[in-house]
């Protein structure tokens, strides 16, 4: 259950997770890194003149492997060398969007401040929306569908909030995959919080 991350007498935060903290992201970022070192390897070892299989004598008993294996550095090993350069900048980038949890963030309701404040962690800005609590309206819970892989339409609910100003601004997303009884529970600490109904809303 998604519960909130800090609960006062007057405040109430919500952790939001990123999408680049999905498992596919760390599994193409390690993949990424690993290509560009294997491909940067065989460029040092082509400018080198040195045989690709020196680190392993057993490989050699293998059929149809060759007793040895070298690549001329022009232009075969000076290609790899900046492909594998090329690769571990993506490589950087992709683990900088992890480490800083780009699209994650969290929600903020602050009574002192009289403000609800949505932070949302960027690469390299942040987004923030400031909006006062007396123009919050009610909190609202939609129904969406979502074909899966199995061509199966699923029913999810995400949750809303309404205000007077800025209209509907979504608490939830349909990646996120919550259980209902998660975006309940939400909708019920932010209702009780703010004192304002909880409404289904029509899409």
């Amino acid at each position: 259950m998604k519960n909130p991350v800090l609960r006062l007498k007057e405040l109430l935060v919500f952790y939001i997770a990123g999408p680049s903290r999905n498992l596919s992201y760390y599994f193409w970022a390690f993949i990424v890194l690993l290509g560009s070192l294997g491909l940067l390897s065989v460029a040092v070892f082509s400018y080198l003149g040195m045989d690709l299989l020196f680190l392993s004598e057993e490989i050699h008993d293998f059929p149809f492997i060759p007793d040895y294996i070298y690549f001329p550095f022009i232009p075969q090993g000076a290609t790899m060398g900046l492909y594998g350069i090329g690769g571990l900048f993506f490589s950087f980038y992709l683990w900088s969007i992890i480490f800083v949890d780009v699209g994650g963030g969290y929600d903020m309701f602050d009574k002192k401040e009289k403000k609800v404040s949505f932070v949302r962690w960027g690469f390299p800005n942040d987004i923030t929306l400031e909006i006062p609590m007396e123009e919050i309206l009610s909190v609202r819970i939609a129904t969406q569908k979502k074909t899966n892989f199995f061509n199966r339409t699923l029913r999810y609910e995400i949750l809303y909030l309404e205000t007077k100003k800025d209209g509907i601004i979504p608490l939830t997303r349909l990646e996120d995959d919550l259980f209902p009884i998660d975006i309940a529970y939400k909708a019920f600490e932010i209702s009780r919080f703010l004192d304002v109904p909880v409404l289904p809303l029509y899409l």
